[in-house]
C-alpha cells in the first residue's frame, strides 16, 4: 500500500475484542493527503491490491473499507 505512493503512513493494531470464532484480529489504517488521492488509489491500485491479498491469504483474510476523517490530534 505504501509503495503506491498514495499513502503517507500506515498503522497496524491488534483488535482487543474477543471474536466468537476465536483467533486474533488485526486492523490496518492508512493515511493519505486528500480524498482525491484516495479516489486515485481506488481506481488505479485497489483491484490489484485486493487480488494480491486473496492470492496470499485466501479466505484467511477479510478486507473492507471504512473512510475516516481526522478531526484533531492531541
Amino acid at each position: 500500500m505504501l509503495a503506491t505512493g498514495k499513502f503517507t503512513a500506515a498503522r497496524m493494531v491488534r483488535v482487543l475484542v474477543e471474536e466468537e470464532m476465536g483467533g486474533v484480529t488485526y486492523s490496518v489504517q492508512y493515511t493519505t493527503d486528500s480524498k482525491a488521492t484516495l479516489e486515485s488509489y481506488y481506481q488505479e491500485d485497489a483491484p490489484t491490491m485486493r487480488a494480491e491479498g486473496v492470492k496470499l491469504f485466501g479466505d484467511k483474510m477479510l478486507a473492507f473499507r471504512t473512510e475516516l476523517q481526522l478531526i484533531a490530534d492531541y
